[in-house]
């Protein structure tokens, strides 16, 4: 759970990989940012727009990879990216199933309720047009065979850049504002919904 000087850390390397155009790798997880009282002192939401801001002009390639949780602005600020890559069994959301719950329904007792409603899995992400690529684990999660998944996430991080190293600055700068300008349209809900109902036969 990153503190605001992590973020800025971060930043600055991101800075430095563009300096020398090195493509970036981010991977997050979190929960999400600290939320302790010295952090918001500290500026942690000053530190998080800032990050995802600076990122959409970053001149070179960015992949994120979700390894377990992504959680809120304390992902995002690491993650404004051109393609998003999620591990089979990881989650990308918002807000937890927990501080939804609490939210929502003054109550914990509502947190399936809540991870469904917040379609946080790889396979909603998917579907959603959120994530470009769900990274097989093996059968239990990644923890049962850390060579197969790490083989298999290289695989992807390594095709995915390749991709992108073949678009120019420009059309690598607008494939990624056009990205997240597209999430949470329409177009984007309709989707969704032609795949829920043709699901149900």
């Amino acid at each position: 759970m990153p503190r605001p000087e992590g973020y800025r850390k971060a930043l600055r390397l991101m800075k430095l990989a563009e300096q020398w155009n090195v493509p970036i790798v981010t991977f997050v997880d979190t929960p999400g940012a600290y939320p302790g009282l010295d952090a918001e002192e500290r500026g942690q939401a000053e530190a998080i727009a800032r990050n995802i801001m600076e990122m959409f002009g970053l001149k070179v390639p960015i992949i994120t990879v979700i390894l377990g949780e992504g959680g809120s602005g304390g992902a995002l600020a690491i993650a404004v990216c051109d393609r998003l890559l999620m591990l089979e069994y990881s989650i990308y959301s918002v807000i937890s199933p927990e501080g939804c719950a609490a939210i929502t329904w003054k109550n914990p007792e509502y947190m399936a309720d809540a991870a469904e409603a917040l379609n946080l899995t790889a396979d909603h992400h998917k579907s959603l047009g959120t994530a470009e690529e769900i990274i097989k684990e093996a059968l239990g999660g990644a923890h049962r065979d850390p060579f197969l998944t790490a083989k298999n996430l290289k695989e992807a991080v390594v095709r995915n850049l390749k991709e992108l190293q073949s678009l120019s600055t420009e059309d690598l700068l607008e494939q990624r504002y056009g990205r997240f300008r597209k999430f949470g349209s329409p177009q984007q809900a309709s989707g969704r919904s032609k795949k829920k109902s043709s699901g149900r036969g």
